[in-house]
């Protein structure tokens, strides 16, 4: 694939368990001084082998700082981070998504950014829509660190085997359940491999469904944004795959943490999955087979698409730190040098620096190219960011919306049931603004 950069990423937007890491430095005021700073992410190794390389090589020009890096996987990430918050022992500087950026920062966790701009902090070249990608309200509490969206990958040899076409960006609902009924027949193989995952379990597929129908997961003043009927109808399809037992059964599905290696994708038990544009690196990086990436399936008649561009992750730094203009600085080097954003590459998401994704055009290998491609072609169908997540998002994905889907999948609650517990449970965790 053979991408110019020009389509790499479109005007619009460029204007618009712990490791020690290497010796690090602040520069200006705090170079004279030996700075600690801690930084913590979740990820797979891939990235923290990126996340690494980078720091070591702002070692060699920022003599001073000492970073020790604390790494932690799938679901273990928010508790420990919970912990530590409660405890005032957050680290300075820590990694965050979309959902969980207003929860840590109305709880008090995150340092406002905005003093820091525009040095040592410098973004002002993301663009203004960028940059207030981190932003919640009127404080500044997060640097973007790549752009993304949701998708779907998939096996590109088991669609070949199966004689069947990829999904495509006008693949509808309706076109998915035929698909996944009939890669089921050609590939599946009972009690081990499934065509399709679990959508009910994944909040950002909903999300994806209510945006077709015109509405969001969480509203204007931080409740939810759905009905007891929406979660309904969304269930009612999931249960008529998992009745085709062409769609992997709860024991499979549970395993989930919502970290790469347990997906049941990356575990060889589906055909499909669910995720953002960005893992697709550390993806095939599992996979011996060749993914491909498409749009989550859309509900057709010129509805919406559903999708939106979005910071695939974000850091943050802790209300408590220490020496915030040498975390501040660290961060700058992150998204800005070049050379830190090729061992990058787009394992985070597209690099939000118009300079930095032109000098890693030439440099991308073919699945990053494709996760690039991928970003460019959502131009056109994307729709408006929705409402900053509310106090407690977090706690709605990891103790409502999965615990709910398993209970369904495991047959404790009927589709009806399940509904109404979703929508009761995720009133009790919320935090209205």
């Amino acid at each position: 694939m053979r991408l110019d950069r020009r389509s790499f990423l479109k005007s619009s937007l460029a204007a618009g368990a712990a490791t020690a890491l290497p010796a690090l430095a602040g520069g200006s005021a705090q170079a004279q001084q030996t700075v600690r700073l801690r930084a913590t992410w979740w990820g797979s190794q891939d990235r923290a082998q990126r996340t690494l390389a980078v720091a070591e090589l702002f070692s060699k020009t920022h003599p001073g700082i000492s970073v020790i890096g604390e790494p932690v996987g799938g679901d273990a990430y928010w508790p420990k981070l919970a912990t530590q918050m409660a405890g005032r022992n957050i680290p300075d500087v820590f990694q965050l998504e979309p959902n969980t950026l207003p929860d840590y920062s109305g709880r008090g966790a995150c340092l406002d950014l905005t003093k820091f701009l525009p040095k040592p902090l410098d973004i002002e070249g993301f663009g203004q829509r960028m940059v207030d990608l981190g932003r919640v309200y009127d404080n500044l509490y997060g640097v973007a660190l790549g752009l993304n969206s949701l998708s779907m990958f998939y096996d590109t040899a088991m669609f070949e085997k199966a004689g069947l076409p990829a999904p495509t960006p006008d693949t509808t609902w309706d076109d998915y359940a035929r698909l996944v009924t009939e890669l089921n027949k050609a590939v599946g193989r009972p009690g081990e491999y499934w065509a399709s995952p679990d959508g009910s379990r994944y909040h950002y597929v909903f999300q994806v469904w209510l945006g077709q129908r015109g509405k969001t997961t969480f509203s204007e003043d931080g409740g939810i944004g759905f009905t007891v009927d929406d979660i309904k109808e969304f269930y009612t399809y999931w249960q008529g795959l998992r009745d085709k037992k062409v769609i992997v059964p709860a024991d499979v599905a549970s395993i989930d943490d919502n970290s790469i290696q347990n997906n049941c994708l990356a575990l060889g038990k589906s055909a499909i999955g669910f995720t953002y544009s960005n893992q697709l690196v550390g993806y095939q990086l599992l996979i011996k087979n060749k993914l491909g990436i498409a749009m989550v399936p859309q509900a057709g008649n010129g509805a919406p698409s559903g999708h939106f561009y979005r910071p695939a992750l974000i850091w943050s730094i802790g209300a408590s730190c220490k020496h915030p203009e040498a975390a501040a600085e660290f961060i700058s080097f992150f998204v800005n040098d070049i050379e830190a954003g090729k061992i990058l590459g787009v394992e985070r998401g597209v690099p939000m620096s118009p300079k930095v994704r032109e000098a890693i055009l030439p440099n991308l290998n073919p699945t990053e190219q494709a996760t690039v491609a991928y970003v460019n072609m959502l131009e056109d169908r994307v729709m408006d960011y929705p409402p900053p997540a509310p106090i407690g998002a977090n706690e709605y994905d990891r103790n409502v919306f999965r615990p709910v889907a398993d209970q369904l999948a495991y047959g404790k609650l009927t589709v009806a049931e399940a509904a109404e517990k979703l929508v009761e449970d995720a009133k009790a965790v919320l935090r209205k603004r």
